[in-house]
């Protein structure tokens, strides 16, 4: 693995997202919170590239999709680092190599952003034609025996070799820090039924690799179900997410491609579902 320095932090807190705008819909203030956090470093892993069946293609635009989603989510970390009037900095980005797969890895400040770039599942969990008909859930059922990343520079041949290389990426991170937390998607069928396939395999993926890990607390985030929720934020919370996403929203604008900003605002900005042991520390839900 290619050596990087990793800024010494007292606790490590990861956010595993399906898609480049999940975090900041399902995770938030959450992830905002941890960012001005100075004790703590915020590693942010994009399972997929949310390409949506474009492959590394640009549907016609001036740059390829899961560019532009990409640049959305690191436009949103830089934002949330840089908050606290503090004038912005460069950020170090390249692959770096876990379980001999090169992943993009961009750092900047007390954060980490990684970029698998699987294929999209789609709603139906099943991947594109474009894409081979790829996916996390076909890879982890046995109905394919590889997954390939849409721009081609990892290929993972099963899904023990993905959780392999999660794991990696966890134990790195993590270095020496007394705390580790996880947020991932909610599995709970009950709390969050019908979510995307994608974000239930990517759960499944993270609580996996880091099965047997020390000193871990979990982190769980309905995912489409958060929209049914009364709003349960005001005030500072909600003005923050609903800046974050905005300016998510911005950076794959500013890609050339669209994001649907309404629906998504009306129906999660206000509203954090998150759950844990200690609830008090990421949302409004009894354990």
């Amino acid at each position: 693995m290619a050596e990087i320095d990793s800024p010494p932090a007292q606790r490590v807190s990861f956010y595993f997202s399906a898609h480049e705008d999940d975090w900041q819909l399902f995770m938030n203030p959450s992830a905002f919170r941890d960012v001005n956090d100075g004790g703590t470093k915020a590693a942010f892993v994009h399972v997929t590239a949310g390409d949506a069946g474009l492959g590394a293609g640009s549907g016609g635009r001036k740059h390829p999709y899961y560019l532009a989603r990409e640049h959305g989510a690191v436009s949103a970390i830089r934002f949330m680092a840089d908050s606290n009037n503090r004038a912005p900095t460069e950020a170090t980005a390249a692959p770096t190599t876990f379980n001999a797969h090169p992943i993009y890895r961009v750092a900047y400040r007390n954060t980490v952003a990684y970029f698998l770039r699987l294929p999209d599942g789609g709603p139906a969990g099943d991947g594109y034609p474009d894409t081979g008909n790829q996916s996390l859930k076909r890879l982890a059922e046995g109905r394919i025996s590889a997954l390939t990343a849409i721009d081609g520079t990892a290929t993972y041949p099963g899904w023990g070799d993905l959780v392999v290389t999660l794991r990696g990426i966890l134990d790195f991170e993590r270095g020496a820090a007394d705390l580790t937390d996880l947020h991932v998607p909610d599995l709970d069928p009950v709390i969050n039924p019908d979510d995307h396939p994608d974000h239930v395999m990517t759960a499944k993926l993270a609580l996996a690799a880091a099965d047997g890990l020390s000193g871990a607390r979990l982190l769980h985030h309905p995912g489409y179900a958060c929209g049914a929720q009364p709003e349960s934020l005001s005030g500072y919370d909600r003005d923050m997410k609903c800046a974050v996403y905005a300016v998510t929203v911005a950076g794959v604008m500013a890609f050339d491609h669209a994001m649907f900003w309404q629906h998504y605002v009306q129906a999660f900005v206000g509203r954090d579902c998150c759950r844990s042991a200690m609830a008090r520390e990421c949302g409004r839900l009894d354990p």
